[in-house]
């Protein structure tokens, strides 16, 4: 990533010229940062050139401070319940690699030592029931399915009763992603977790986005925040075209903290996103 390399070596080197700001600007735009988050930390950078009789290091670290700012403050742990059930709901419009990042879920809890049961609620794609159930069958989980264009809260449903049947640590919950009718998604999404919560309380609803969307990305996020009580983030596709200042866009704008990052296809593809990790990669050349 290393957005903000160029402006530092500028910083080491002499003035910084009208141009040299407006270069800058477009790559943080470019980098998916926003407009609005881009003029704030352009600001934050002029101040610090006021100041630059500091080490250039006391710069980036004033930088680092500045941009660790504009994080979420919540936490990215997954809330584990002692003794029941942990519920997880995913959601995300399709195509941003909702149903993959379920089957990546399966995988990170089974390696930690935790029993799984997924219920595959996207009931109007049957390729997303086949593919969970793959992923299912190959990671060692049972995926509890039900008819094509069914009920997809009678499916999680059937799912958490399953996962407390069997004592499961995890359940996690695939559902749909039609943005087509907002209204009526929202509304398929608040009906699941109310028939889910009869038996057992969601403990987490984590969105899918595609980092590569960019300004889209953010508006998906503002969406379901609107209209969902999400919790965390899944960022998917962090390995092709994604620019780095997404996590940090969505952050901001919305104060939901990224959870995991999602790179490439296998199921062992997912990351813990690490704050530090992902700010000092930002500034380093």
């Amino acid at each position: 990533m290393a957005l903000f390399s160029k402006i530092f070596a500028k910083f080491r080197g002499g003035a910084i010229a009208p141009a040299d700001w407006e270069e800058f600007e477009s790559l943080l735009i470019e980098a998916d940062l926003g407009a609005h988050l881009t003029g704030e930390i352009i600001e934050i950078s002029k101040e610090l050139a006021r100041g630059r009789s500091s080490e250039s290091g006391d710069i980036e670290g004033a930088l680092l401070h500045a941009l660790r700012e504009k994080l979420s403050p919540a936490s990215r742990s997954i809330p584990r319940a002692d003794e029941r059930t942990t519920s997880i709901m995913i959601v995300g419009v399709n195509g941003t690699g909702k149903t993959t990042s379920v089957a990546k879920l399966m995988q990170y809890f089974k390696s930690q030592g935790a029993s799984v049961v997924v219920a595959a609620a996207d009931t109007f794609r049957a390729a997303a029931i086949d593919q969970i159930q793959t992923w299912g069958d190959r990671i060692g989980v049972p995926v509890i399915v039900g008819k094509t264009e069914g009920d997809p809260a009678s499916v999680a449903f059937d799912g958490i009763k399953r996962a407390i049947g069997d004592h499961a640590d995890i359940f996690i919950i695939d559902t749909a992603g039609r943005l087509h009718t907002k209204s009526g998604l929202m509304d398929e999404l608040g009906k699941i977790r109310r028939v889910v919560e009869k038996v057992s309380p969601i403990d987490e609803v984590l969105l899918v986005v595609d980092a590569t969307t960019g300004q889209n990305g953010i508006a998906q996020a503002k969406l379901f925040a609107e209209s969902v009580a999400v919790t965390g983030l899944i960022l998917t596709k962090m390995d092709g075209s994604a620019k780095g200042g997404v996590a940090l866009a969505i952050e901001a704008t919305t104060g939901i903290p990224v959870k995991f990052i999602g790179s490439g296809e296998g199921a062992g593809d997912l990351q813990l996103f690490e704050p530090e990790l992902y700010l000092k990669g930002l500034i380093s050349e």
